[in-house]
């Protein structure tokens, strides 16, 4: 019944930074026909899923979350070149962590603290 994930939301509080981050850092291609929503945002193109940005007040806290995004909620991507994406990271200068489990994995955060997880295939 159920068979994939269309896409994850995830909220930010400014636009232009995120756009800087996933579409110029990460390499993400922005999906220009969003409907209108009634607020801000992007969807960003992931394969055949998206990434949705919501421009919107954020009820969650961003401060306290783990330091490791391993352990805090989190969308976990698939990469092809994890080294391409480690020098976009480090020329970016986006901290990140490696994965705590030996795989060829790393978490980082976006500019609003959601964390981001992604996997060498």
């Amino acid at each position: 019944m159920i068979n994939s994930v269309h896409h994850v939301s995830l909220i930010i509080s400014d636009l232009e930074k995120s756009r800087v981050f996933y579409q110029n850092i990460l390499g993400l291609t922005v999906v220009e026909d969003r409907p209108d929503l009634g607020f801000e945002g992007l969807w960003l193109k992931v394969g055949e899923q998206q990434i949705h940005l919501l421009l919107l007040d954020n009820p969650d806290p961003v401060h306290g979350r783990p330091q490791h995004g391993g352990r805090d909620r989190h969308v976990a991507c698939t990469v092809t070149d994890f080294e391409q994406l480690v020098d976009r990271l480090e020329q970016g200068n986006v901290s990140y962590t490696l994965s705590r489990s030996g795989r060829k994995a790393l978490f980082c955060r976006d500019p609003d603290g959601n964390a981001l997880e992604f996997i060498g295939v």
